[in-house]
C-alpha cells in the first residue's frame, strides 16, 4: 500500500511542478502592469516548485514504471484538488492585507472548482494580476489540471488513463476520442484554448478592455463567475458584451468532446448529432423566455425586450453554473431566482466545464421513472431504458441513482450543518446548492450583490467542502473514505 501511495505522491509532485510553472503567466502580467504583486507570485512559484520537486524526487524510485490503478486515480484527483488551492493562496495572502487563510483557501478552491463564489470585496482596486490569477484558476479548473498532467505523464513512464477517468465527468469517462489517452487530453486542451482565444477576441472587439476580456473569458470558459469588478458583468452595461458572453457560455456548457469532434472533422455534424446539447440549449431558451415573461408581467422591467435582455444573461449564467451577473436577481420575485437555482442542478452537459448532476443523468433518471411506471402496469414486460438509440444497462442506472442519493444527501447534510451554526435557512440552502453545483452566488445574504464573506469561518469551510464534492462529482471524493478503498 505504501508503494501505491508513493506512486500517487510522485505524480502529484509533478502536477505541483506544472502548477508552479503556470504561475509564470500571472507573474508576467504583474510585471507588465507594474501592479506591485510580482513578488507575491515569485514566492508562490518558488514554494510550489520546491514542494513539487521534493515530493517527486523522494518518491521517484518507489513509483518507477507503475500504471495508476482505479483507486490511485481517485486519490490523485482528490489530493490534487485539495493541495493546489492551498498553494494558490500564497499570492492572494501576500497581496491582499488582512485576508485570512480560510477566506483565501475558499477563494482558490472556488476558482479551481469553477464555482466563482468569492469572499473578496473591492475587486476593482485589486492588482490586475491578482484578478487574472483568480480567473486563471477558474480556466485551469475548467478542463482540469489533472487532464493537463495526463497529457505529459507518458513522458515520465507513468500511465495516466486512470487519472483522466477519475477527473473527467460523465460519459467521457469510458470514451477515448483518440487512440491514446494523452493525445485525447492534448486535443481537448487545444480546442479549449482555441475557443478561449475566440471569446477573448470577441469581447475585445465589442469594446471590453483587453485585460477585462481575458479575465472574463477565463470565467466564461471555465463556467465560474469570477470578475474583476464588484458589479460583476453588470459593470459594463453592454448588450453586445452580454450577447458574446451568452454565446460562449452556451458553448462551454456542452460536451467538449463534441467541440473536439467538430474541430478535428472540420464539420458541424458533431453538433447536429449531439442530442444532449440540443436539450441543454432548448431548456436554456425556454427558461429565458419564461423568466422574461414573468419579469415583464410582474413589472420588474418596463418592457419585454428589457426583461428579455436581463433574463437571457442571468438565466444562462446561472443555469450553466457560470455565476456572473448583470442584475441583482435576488430582488426579483422569488419564482425567478429559485428557478435559476434549480436549473443549475442539471442544465449543463456531461463533459462540459459546468457543474450539477448534468443533463444526461437527468434524462436517464426521467426515462427510468417512466419505465418503472410502465412496469407497474405491465409487470411482465422487460424494463429497457433507451436514450439516443442506445440501451443503458441496469448497472449504469444504479450508478446514477447512487450518485443522485449522494448528491441529495450532501446538500441536506451540509445545509443542516449551516443551520446548526446559526445561518439563516434561505442563505444556508442556497449557499450549499450553489457550492455543490459549482455555480457561485446563492440567494439572500450570499446573493449576486454580496459575497460569502458574511459567513463564519465554520460555514465557509462547509461551503469549501461542498465545492470540492461537487467538482469531483461526489464519488471520487467519497470513495477514498470507504474501508474497501484502503484494502490491498
Amino acid at each position: 500500500m505504501m508503494q501505491r501511495i508513493a506512486g500517487v505522491l510522485n505524480v502529484l509532485g509533478f502536477i505541483i511542478l506544472i502548477f508552479a510553472s503556470l504561475m509564470l503567466f500571472p507573474t508576467a502580467i504583474s510585471w507588465y502592469l507594474d501592479d506591485h504583486a510580482v513578488w507575491s507570485f515569485v514566492v508562490g512559484m518558488i514554494f510550489a516548485a520546491v514542494t513539487g520537486l521534493l515530493m517527486w524526487a523522494f518518491t521517484r524510485k518507489a513509483s518507477h514504471g507503475q500504471e495508476l490503478r482505479n483507486r490511485d486515480g481517485f486519490l490523485l484527483s482528490a489530493l490534487t484538488w485539495m493541495v493546489l488551492p492551498a498553494i494558490a493562496t500564497i499570492p492572494l495572502m501576500l497581496s491582499i492585507p488582512g485576508l485570512s487563510f480560510t477566506d483565501a483557501y475558499f477563494e482558490t478552491m472556488s476558482g479551481l472548482t469553477t464555482t466563482g463564489a468569492t469572499t473578496i470585496s473591492n475587486l476593482d482596486q485589486l492588482p490586475g494580476s491578482i484578478n487574472v490569477w483568480r480567473a486563471f484558476l477558474v480556466w485551469l479548473g475548467g478542463m482540469g489540471v489533472v487532464v493537463l498532467a495526463v497529457a505529459v505523464l507518458p513522458m515520465l513512464g507513468v500511465g495516466g488513463s486512470q487519472a483522466f477517468k477519475a477527473e473527467t465527468p460523465g460519459p467521457m469517462k469510458d470514451a477515448k476520442l483518440t487512440p491514446r489517452i494523452a493525445q485525447t487530453a492534448k486535443g481537448l486542451w487545444l480546442v479549449y484554448v482555441l475557443i478561449t482565444s475566440a471569446c477573448t477576441l470577441s469581447l475585445w472587439a465589442v469594446g471590453m478592455p483587453l485585460l477585462d476580456s481575458l479575465i472574463h473569458t477565463f470565467s466564461i470558459m471555465g463556467l465560474g463567475g469570477f470578475s474583476s469588478h464588484d458589479a460583476s458583468f453588470g459593470f459594463f452595461d453592454s448588450p453586445a458584451m452580454e450577447a458574446v458572453a451568452i454565446v460562449f457560455m452556451l458553448l462551454a456548457g456542452i460536451n467538449f468532446s463534441t467541440h473536439f469532434l467538430a474541430f478535428s472533422g472540420r464539420t458541424l455534424q458533431a453538433y447536429v448529432k449531439d442530442n444532449e446539447a440540443h436539450l441543454v440549449w432548448s431548456v436554456m431558451i425556454g427558461s429565458v423566455l419564461l423568466v422574461a415573461y414573468f419579469l415583464w408581467v410582474h413589472q420588474v422591467y418596463p418592457d419585454f425586450l428589457t426583461a428579455l435582455r436581463h433574463s437571457a444573461f442571468n438565466v444562462v449564467s446561472i443555469a450553466t453554473t457560470t455565476g456572473l451577473a448583470t442584475q441583482d436577481y435576488n430582488l426579483w420575485p422569488a419564482f425567478a431566482p429559485v428557478l435559476m437555482l434549480f436549473l443549475s442542478c442539471f442544465a449543463t452537459a456531461a463533459g462540459s466545464t459546468g457543474g450539477g448532476i448534468k443533463m444526461i443523468r437527468a434524462q436517464l433518471l426521467i426515462k427510468h421513472c417512466f419505465s418503472e411506471l410502465h412496469r407497474l402496469v405491465h409487470p411482465k414486460s422487460p424494463m429497457v431504458v433507451k436514450l439516443n438509440g442506445a440501451v443503458y444497462e441496469p448497472s449504469v442506472l444504479d450508478s446514477i441513482l447512487a450518485f443522485l442519493f449522494l448528491y441529495g444527501a450532501s446538500i441536506i447534510f451540509c445545509t443542516l450543518l449551516m443551520l446548526a451554526s446559526g445561518c439563516e435557512v434561505v442563505t444556508a440552502f442556497s449557499a450549499v446548492v450553489a457550492s455543490v453545483n459549482n455555480m457561485g452566488p446563492g440567494l439572500n445574504l450570499v446573493g449576486p450583490a454580496t459575497t460569502f464573506a458574511v459567513l463564519t469561518d465554520f460555514q465557509t469551510w462547509i461551503c469549501t467542502l461542498a465545492m470540492l464534492l461537487g467538482r469531483l462529482e461526489l464519488f471520487t471524493m467519497v470513495v477514498i473514505f470507504t474501508p474497501a478503498f484502503w484494502r490491498t
